[in-house]
């Protein structure tokens, strides 16, 4: 399975750490494939991912913030649908995403899980 990964929002302490235990555990106990979507749903929105294997995601349980970067875009708040977003992830190949942020980022999210 090829998964998305972005952080979306405000920057805060943790998020390379999830970033790396997902990587971690997706790869090792599933043979998971992972790329990195840059500034949240702006990089899903422009394609620009990076990929993510456990080499890349090494030591970053130390570093706070965020290596992917992010950024408050909403892609329904700038007049995009869902079917928008669905094009983007199909198009970089995505099976499916990891979302991690509050509110504005999960409630993306759960607007694309009611769509398809």
């Amino acid at each position: 399975m090829r998964l998305g990964i972005l952080t979306s929002g405000g920057d805060c302490p943790g998020l390379n750490a999830v970033i790396r235990g997902a990587v971690l555990q997706g790869t090792r106990a599933f043979d998971d494939q992972f790329v990195g979507f840059k500034d949240g749903w702006l990089g899903v929105m422009q394609g620009d991912h990076v990929p993510l294997d456990w080499r890349s995601v090494r030591g970053l349980n130390r570093r706070g913030g965020t290596v992917l970067g992010t950024s408050r875009t909403n892609p329904f708040a700038a007049g995009l649908d869902d079917r928008t977003v669905y094009d983007a992830l199909a198009r970089a190949g995505i099976d499916a995403l990891i979302a991690i942020g509050g509110e504005g980022t999960l409630s993306v999210a759960r607007e694309l899980g009611r769509g398809e």
